[in-house]
């Protein structure tokens, strides 16, 4: 899925750069089943809300409805999450992404593709932010 995904954005013209491997992760919310995660470099003359709309495009092409409860399956997610831009803000958009920084299941593919790549609002790299989550932490006593 995350493969003929990537197809799709190439048949529209974004060019993938680098895909990271996908990996398996669990639910953030009630959903019960794993989910595949993977990240993308990709150039585009798209501006933000012009990628986004093909973002959705894709996902409604693949069967993805849209409203329906947070949280839950779905068949493909697409997310925008950083831009060689810097920070974006619309109605419907905000890059970095709001969460990103808080979800190991976005960092982890990310950093496999781009590790230096800074976020413009805290100024570490993806490498970094992934580390500071994942790191192990000191138990109380």
């Amino acid at each position: 899925m995350l493969a003929a995904a990537l197809r799709a954005l190439e048949a529209e013209g974004v060019q993938v750069v680098r895909a990271a491997p996908v990996l398996l992760s669990d639910p953030v919310g009630p959903s019960i089943r794993r989910y595949a995660n993977s990240a993308a470099v990709v150039e585009t003359r798209l501006a933000p809300p012009a990628m986004l709309a093909l973002a959705k495009r894709i996902e409604r092409a693949f069967g993805r409805r849209p409203g329906g409860r947070r949280w839950t399956a779905r068949v493909l997610d697409l997310d925008l999450v950083l831009w060689s831009g810097g920070p974006f803000a619309a109605p419907d958009l905000t890059i970095p992404h709001p969460l990103f920084r808080q979800r190991a299941f976005v960092l982890a593919p990310a950093a496999a593709i781009a590790p230096d790549w800074r976020d413009p609002v805290t100024g570490f790299t993806v490498r970094q932010l992934h580390a500071r989550l994942t790191r192990p932490r000191a138990g109380h006593r």
